[in-house]
């Protein structure tokens, strides 16, 4: 839990004096009274490690830091039907804090902890109902003023010092993420192995899913995609329900999530264990704009890079195989590369899989690398039919995703186990 203390006392610290008020992320209904599987929210964990629902967060900063947390109560007869749950008391030895409360005292113990507090620092506009909730106390508080009680004068959104604070990854954070990258490497490698023509997509999805739970993964990062053929030209496509045909692409894009740190992969291969030449041509044209974007991943260069670095080699590629026209400045100053590559190189990645954190500075520079970044590279090449491609090269989609640290002196590539060579994915395709 010491890990959860510091980051507490970091934001404190640079809060200086005032109250922040962090909720988790609610239940939500599926249907009836079957709940979708709770997920706590990102930034009420990053400074917590509490899992359960029905929990707020307080810290007050300033000559005397305290750290509240408000959670449900112990209660057996619930625990029976739902499960374990903590209450107060133990929670606060537990989990470190100064002090704990039902969660059924919020009402009457947030106005009083407000009172007299310079700032208040909150998500506001995240939520409607925690908006409403926010406003309510402060008009409480805002009712004793002939008594001499001051409401906070000034209200701050508490998601910038955090998003600034999860952009640089602790060593317990890159340990999770290493180990979840792990997971996530083995289970495409599965997936590649089970691939034949007549399976369906949603039994390679099976095959991956699997092996997340079966490494103590605890979830999908996301939804997964799992895309044959001419379905890998839809960037989000995850029906995974059509069936895998010879002479075709998959394309798969799967993470999971590991004590709360998402991994993010995605590799692109033949159905039938063998590239045909325009899908090979294709294939190893991004994974040489990948290899040019990942080596521009260094503490030396901003964000923008590795785009910038992937971008040049597939315009240039997309030239020389009759897909654009023009000098390769003529393409990028027109964009009609976009027709085969419509998204940017990556993202950062964390707790949430698009993570926390800006990626331009409030002068409107993109923001410099820096040693504890996680990011993804991840170019792709889509090509749908048209009278002016190619058509050999028709219906073929590929994207290439690792999950890159950045390091003092460069960079390391934490999924560099999952297979994605022309050469290791032919040969590993043939040991089915």
């Amino acid at each position: 839990m010491q890990e959860f203390s510091r980051r507490r006392q970091h934001l404190m610290d640079s809060m200086q004096a005032g109250i922040a008020v962090i909720p988790t992320a609610p239940e939500v209904t599926r249907n009836r009274d079957s709940h979708y599987p709770y997920r706590f929210d990102s930034y009420f964990y990053y400074l917590t490690g509490f899992k359960e629902p029905e929990a707020v967060l307080v810290l007050i900063a300033g000559a005397q830091p305290r750290s509240i947390l408000f959670c449900r109560d112990k209660d057996i007869e619930s625990e029976i039907w739902d499960g374990f749950r903590y209450g107060p008391e133990a929670a606060k030895k537990e989990f470190g804090f100064d002090e704990a409360f039902s969660i059924t005292q919020l009402d009457e113990e947030l106005p009083k902890l407000m009172a007299n507090q310079p700032e208040l620092f909150f998500s506001l506009g995240a939520d409607a109902g925690w908006d409403a909730k926010i406003s309510g106390w402060l008009n409480a508080v805002k009712a004793q003023a002939r008594t001499g009680v001051q409401a906070p004068g000034k209200l701050v959104d508490v998601r910038q010092a955090l998003d600034a604070m999860r952009l640089l990854k602790s060593p317990y954070e890159v340990d999770l993420m290493r180990r979840s990258a792990s997971i996530a490497a083995s289970a495409h490698n599965r997936a590649m192995q089970a691939v034949q023509p007549g399976k369906w997509e949603y039994e390679i999805e099976a095959e991956f899913l699997h092996e997340f739970y079966r490494q103590g993964a605890q979830a999908p990062a996301y939804t997964s995609i799992v895309a044959g053929g001419a379905n890998a030209c839809t960037l989000h496509y995850n029906a995974n329900n059509a069936e895998l045909k010879a002479g075709d692409l998959l394309l798969i894009d799967a993470g999971c999530e590991l004590d709360g740190y998402a991994s993010d992969i995605t590799r692109s291969f033949p159905v039938s264990g063998r590239f045909s030449g325009p899908q090979k041509d294709l294939y190893e044209l991004v994974l040489a704009a990948q290899a040019a974007a990942i080596a521009s991943v260094s503490p030396q260069h901003h964000w923008n890079a590795p785009h910038e670095a992937a971008l040049d080699v597939l315009v240039d590629g997309f030239i020389h195989y009759g897909l654009c026209q023009g000098s390769r400045e003529a393409v990028l100053e027109s964009g009609s590369y976009r027709q085969f590559y419509m998204h940017r190189t990556g993202h950062w990645l964390g707790l949430d899989v698009h993570d926390a954190g800006e990626y331009k500075t409030p002068a409107g520079d993109w923001v410099m690398l820096q040693p504890g970044n996680m990011l993804t590279v991840e170019p792709g090449c889509y090509v749908r039919p048209a009278e002016s491609v190619p058509e050999h090269f028709w219906n073929i989609g590929i994207r290439i995703e690792d999950d890159v640290l950045v390091t003092a002196t460069g960079h390391e590539v934490i999924t560099s186990a999952a297979i994605k060579t022309v050469a290791e994915i032919e040969a590993f395709m043939r040991q089915q």
